[in-house]
Formats: structure tokens, C-alpha cells, sequence
């Protein structure tokens, strides 16, 4: 079950118009009562609940829970680009509220990536992510997550019981959202629970669905947006996504706001120092906005009573003061998280990376977060990517993989599996979350080799002078006992077995135009280890004659070739 999203004042249409009108709004309104979440508060008026199959009868994901309000500044980005020290691509470098944290960055890229193989139709853009995750949750709290993507604490919308917002009852048990008398929203991306239940996905590969968790709720939200077939590249049919996640006007002009902001650059920013948003959808005139962060109040101090007469005459009394309210107590010091502990990366005893081409690399290269006193720092994420000229992958074909350190700080990465360019390329790890410098590994990819071959056919190779041999030669390669496919070859007509050179007379091979060549380069075996070489022909010339032919990897076999008149 699923119920509409409170609404702002209906008015503006256009971005511009809106913006005016929810920034004016913003300023002058102050949050409501209720609040289950630093600055995400309660309101809204109560609505009838609709069916989860559609994300309720106003199209809603999240039950009509409150939003942000906040804009982006009217400065864009800097486009300027420059390299992220994280990592290693070109980000842009630009005002604070451009910086998005660096696990809610990649699960917003991961899910784009998977909608671009799953539903390629939709043309899912990861900023309209970012723009709804801004509206929904200030990122996550300014990225208030773990290695694994999960909130340190759950982030809750209000109860949804009807008094002030949609009235939706209990329809999880309190799985999701803890509360067994009335659902909330819950999430990164506030999905209510019985919208959860049949739009949730498992988006970091854990074996679970858990909307508290920014990859998991970042893949169902691009899901849920990319229903019906819609191509989000058409500006109409992004608007109907994004109202159908939320239908308010003025929630549409506040996520394509941040959208554009969004897509005129971005910088990544370490987790837990996102930028905060401080005004809510369900504001109150006459008062101040709540801060995300609640400060510690101070204490007011109580006024003196006005002086009294006592009934029947007598001296003035004043009336026994109240004790001054308690002060609040100041909240806790928040824990560093253990991203922000890593002082450092270190090898983990890596072996040399080297392969050939097409098959996997024997050594894994392994890494470990310490502290500053060198000690690992588990539940770290450590980001391993390939950079160079190289079709070398991960396994699985990934050229980027991302790992949890474990309890000694220890990452390792996947299997590396070379291509078939060879040369030299870099795998370099980072911290995910923190500006660290990284560590590379040079890997190389060799040729593939053979060090054997032998003819398919021992049958004599002869011809008369003029005319051409009835027999190709054909050759097998092999390695270490092996078929040895795909290995590079050349074939050369010599003078003598001890003089490799070029040989000027007797049997030649013919080129594309028909012209007489003793040299053959560029030869390849094929996947069994076959070379079939091209048909040979005789001049006037006699004799026995020699055809070397030569692999990368040593491999040499020398050939006979007879040129005799025929028997009278």
C-alpha cells in the first residue's frame, strides 16, 4: 500500500518560476513539529493510501513523507575539470553543494550502469539520482555510511497515521521502518515499506534488500523510475517519472533544479562531509528553519514573576518560582567512521603481474588500509582500477572493482584476466571516501607462445619447375604439451640451414597483386594451434630447397621443399 506525497502551494511550471516560489517558501517557513530524522520533518495533509503495484494513487514512492526544499546556488559548478585523487577520473571542482559523497557517488554511477545493460531504453541519467537522493535525504546524511553503503542509523520519515499525513497502517511488521502500527518512509531514497517490498534490489551483490542501504535504494530507485517503458532522455516522460515518484509540481521543479546543477559538474567529497540541506517541504510559517544537525540548546534563563498582593491587604509576595528547565545535554561526539581512520595504504605482499595474452593473471594484487599508529583498518572500501592501453579486465570483465577490507585491513582484488593487447598497463587501489594517495601495480600482458611445432602430414613436399606444389604446408603449435592458439608465426623460404637469409631463387609464396614473396609475417595459428600456410609455387630453378618457420616463444621447424624435373 502506498499513499500521495504532501503538497506545497501549486503555482509555478517552470524551473525558473518554482525556484522563486520554494525558495521564498523555504525561507520564511520553518519545519513542524515532528521529526524522526535530523532535518527531515513531518507534514503534509492526510491522504487515502493506494495500491503498491503502482506506488499509490498519486503515483508516489515514498507516501507522501516530507521532502527538501533547499536549491542549489545560482553559481554552477566550476567546469574546470581536474583528476579525482580517489579515483583517478576527471571530476569538476566547484562549490560545496556540487560535492557528493564518495559511496553515494558510485552506488548512483553503479546503478546508472546497471539500467544502461538491464533497460538501455531508458536512458537513466545518474544525476537525476543524485537530484532525487539531494530531495530525499541530503545524500544520506552527507554520506553517513558504511564500507558496505548502509546509513550508520536508519533514516525514518514521520508516521504515516493520518494525523497531519497520509494515513497508511502497518504493512511490514516494522521490518523496515521498526514501526508495527503505521509505515514510514525509509531510506536514502524513502521508499515506504510496501513500495520496498516489490521495487526493492539488491544493488552492492550482498544477498540482500535493504532500502537503508544507498546501493540497494539507488538501483530500486532507478527501477522504479524507468518503469513503463519510459525513455528519460524525453523531457516528458522524465517529468511523469519524476511526479510519479512524487506527485508535487514543485518537487518536480526542486529534483530537475538539482539536476541540472548536477549536470553541469560534480566533485567527489569524502563520506560523512556531504552538505547538509536545512528546509523541509512541510515548513511552518513564523518560524526558523531546523538546522540538519540539532545543536545544543541553551538553556533560557526563566524570568522573574511580576509582583503580587496577597488577598486582604499586607505586603507585596512573588509566587514561588519554577526551577529552571534542565538544559539538554550535548550530543555525543560522533564517531570517526573507519574510512576516516586510514592514514595510509600499504602492499600486501603483491607477486609480479605478468600473463599472457588471454589468460588470467597468477598473482592478485592485495592491499591494506592502516592507521596512522600502522595498523589495519577493517570495513574500508578499496577501489582497484585498470588504467592504460589494455584490454586486460577483472574477472567478471570489469575494469573498475571495488572491496571491503577485512578484519587485518586486507583487500584483495579479483582475479585480473589479460586480452589480447600486450604491453605494460597500471592497476592502481585508493580509499574510497578519503583524498589518500593510492598505490600501482605495473602489470604486463606477454604474447602467447608456443615452443613446438610439427607438420600435420609427413608427405614430401615436390614439385617441377614452373609449377606448383600440390600440397599446403600445415603446421601444428603447441605449449608445454598444449594447444597453443593464437600465436604469432613467420615464414621464411632460406638459403641454407645455416644461412637464415632471405633465399633469391626456387619455391615463393605470391601476394594480393599476384607478385612473388619469399617472407610471410603476421602469421596466426588458430584456436587448436593450426597454420595453414598459403599454396607454394617453383621457378625454373632446382633443387632442395628450405622453408623455415618461426613463433613467438621459440618454436622453429624447418621444412624440405624439392624442385625436379619430371620422369621421362
Amino acid at each position: 500500500m502506498a499513499a500521495h506525497f504532501g503538497r506545497l502551494r501549486k503555482g509555478a511550471t517552470t524551473t525558473a518560476v518554482a525556484a522563486v516560489a520554494v525558495a521564498a517558501l523555504s525561507a520564511s517557513q520553518a519545519p513542524g513539529v515532528t521529526t524522526d530524522d535530523p532535518g527531515r520533518q513531518a507534514a503534509g495533509a492526510a491522504q487515502p493510501s493506494g495500491d503498491a503495484n503502482t506506488g499509490g494513487a498519486g503515483g508516489g514512492a515514498t507516501g507522501d513523507s516530507p521532502y527538501y526544499t533547499d536549491l542549489p546556488p545560482l553559481k554552477s559548478p566550476n567546469p574546470s575539470p581536474s583528476a579525482s585523487p580517489t579515483t583517478g577520473t576527471t571530476v569538476s571542482v566547484g562549490e560545496a553543494e556540487a560535492g557528493i559523497p564518495a559511496t553515494v557517488l558510485d552506488a548512483y554511477k553503479k546503478a546508472e550502469a546497471e539500467l544502461r545493460a538491464s533497460k538501455p531504453g531508458c536512458n537513466l541519467p545518474w544525476q537525476l539520482l543524485a537530484a532525487i537522493g539531494k530531495v530525499e535525504s541530503g545524500q544520506a546524511r552527507g554520506g553517513r555510511v558504511d564500507a558496505s553503503g548502509t546509513t550508520y542509523s536508519p533514516i525514518l520519515g514521520p508516521k504515516l497515521d493520518g494525523n497531519g499525513f497520509a494515513l497508511i497502517a502497518d504493512t511490514d511488521h516494522g521490518a523496515y521502518d521498526g514501526d508495527p502500527a503505521y509505515d514510514r518512509a525509509v531510506g536514502p531514497m524513502q521508499f515506504i515499506p510496501s513500495t520496498w517490498e516489490w521495487a526493492g534490489r539488491d544493488g552492492n551483490g550482498d544477498g540482500k534488500k535493504d532500502p537503508n542501504n544507498v546501493y540497494d535504494a539507488a538501483l530500486a530507485a532507478g527501477h522504479y523510475l524507468c518503469r513503463f517503458d519510459r525513455d528519460l532522455s524525453v523531457q516528458s516522460q522524465m517529468n511523469a517519472a519524476i511526479l510519479n515518484y512524487n506527485n508535487s509540481t514543485e518537487y518536480l521543479n526542486t529534483v530537475l533544479s538539482w539536476l541540472e546543477y548536477y549536470r553541469k559538474g560534480t566533485h567527489e567529497v569524502p563520506d560523512g562531509t556531504g552538505t547538509l540541506p536545512s528546509h523541509s517541504s512541510n515548513s511552518d510559517p513564523g518560524s526558523s528553519p531546523s538546522p540538519t544537525t540539532p545543536a545544543t540548546p541553551s538553556t533560557p534563563s526563566t524570568p522573574s514573576a511580576p509582583s503580587t498582593h496577597k488577598p486582604g491587604g499586607g505586603g507585596s509576595t512573588s509566587p514561588t518560582p519554577k526551577p529552571p528547565a534542565p538544559s539538554s545535554p550535548a550530543p555525543s561526539p560522533t564517531p570517526p567512521t573507519p574510512t576516516q581512520t586510514v592514514d595510509h595504504l600499504e602492499d600486501a605482499n603483491t607477486g609480479k603481474l605478468t600473463a599472457t595474452a588471454g589468460s588470467a593473471f597468477g598473482t592478485k594484487v592485495a592491499v591494506r588500509a592502516e592507521s596512522k599508529a600502522s595498523k589495519g583498518v577493517s570495513k574500508v572500501r578499496v577501489r582497484f582500477t585498470i588504467i592504460g592501453d589494455t584490454d586486460a579486465t577483472f574477472t567478471g570483465g570489469e575494469s573498475v572493482a571495488t572491496v571491503v577490507t577485512g578484519s587485518a585491513g586486507t583487500a584483495t582484488a579479483p582475479a585480473l584476466v589479460a586480452g589480447e593487447k600486450t604491453g605494460d598497463f597500471t592497476v592502481r587501489a585508493t580509499v574510497v571516501g578519503r583524498v589518500l594517495g593510492g598505490l600501482d601495480y605495473t602489470a604486463t600482458v606477454t604474447p602467447r607462445q608456443a615452443d613446438t611445432l610439427t607438420r600435420s602430414s609427413d608427405t614430401a613436399l615436390t614439385c617441377v619447375p614452373g609449377g606448383e606444389f600440390a600440397d599446403q604446408v600445415e603446421l601444428k603449435a603447441t605449449y608445454k604439451g598444449a594447444v597453443a592458439g593464437k600465436v604469432a608465426a613467420t615464414a621464411t623460404l632460406i638459403k641454407s640451414a645455416d644461412d637464415a637469409t632471405e633465399n633469391d631463387k626456387g619455391p615463393y609464396f605470391k601476394d594480393a597483386d599476384g607478385k612473388t614473396i619469399r617472407t610471410l609475417t603476421d602469421l596466426t595459428t588458430d584456436a587448436d594451434g593450426v597454420l595453414k600456410l598459403p599454396k607454394l609455387y617453383a621457378d625454373d630453378a632446382t633443387g632442395t630447397f628450405l622453408l623455415r618457420v618461426n613463433t613467438t616463444g621459440g618454436a622453429v621447424l624447418t621444412v624440405e621443399l624439392k624442385v625436379a624435373a619430371a620422369a621421362s
